[in-house]
């Protein structure tokens, strides 16, 4: 999940009858919906939204969507609920597990994440005070020693024979060698 800080913009939306604050970036878990993975969603049931200090409930968001990217449909954990009354022969056994679609929040009002560029111009913006973190040292590579080798050496080497592979030999048991 990514912060939540005073000025990005963050709405809380509908989807399934359950509601959901996200920010662009966030990724959440929703009832099944029927889109494909990799698939963009429109949440348009908005009932807040804030950008900074500018904040809209109710009537006044208007017609404010939520673009959101299907990630995947996946099921939830496993739910049981267990009814037993002793003496009476009641027992009721109730479970199963959610269907559900992961959601990547794209945009809130179309207002997307910020970019790489935004974040550079606030980093040169304000420099940090203090120490800063060191540079991560480089390993040292060995240097290769560099052999002088003589021509008549060469052709020495060429000319010895490859060694033979060894002939593997089988095992013998006690009776054999006697």
């Amino acid at each position: 999940m990514t912060s939540r800080g005073p000025l990005g913009p963050s709405a809380v939306v509908v989807s399934g009858g359950k509601q959901y604050r996200v920010v662009p970036g966030d990724r959440i878990l929703v009832d099944r919906l029927v889109a494909e993975p990799g698939a963009s969603v429109k949440l348009g049931r908005v009932l807040l939204f804030s950008n900074g200090d500018d904040l809209k409930v109710g009537h006044q968001v208007g017609d404010l969507d939520v673009d959101a990217k299907v990630i995947a449909h996946q099921r939830g954990p496993r739910v049981e609920s267990l009814r037993y009354k002793s003496k009476k022969r009641v027992r009721v056994h109730h479970g199963g597990r959610a269907h559900l679609t992961a959601l990547e929040i794209i945009a809130v009002g179309g207002v997307g994440p910020a970019t790489e560029e935004e974040d550079e111009v606030k980093q040169t913006a304000k420099p940090k005070r203090g120490r800063g973190k060191a540079e991560p040292k480089k390993k040292a590579t060995p240097k290769a020693k560099a052999e002088t080798v003589q021509p008549d050496a060469v052709a020495e080497v060429e000319e010895t024979p490859a060694e033979a592979p060894k002939k593997v030999t089988r095992r013998r048991s006690k009776k054999e060698t006697g």
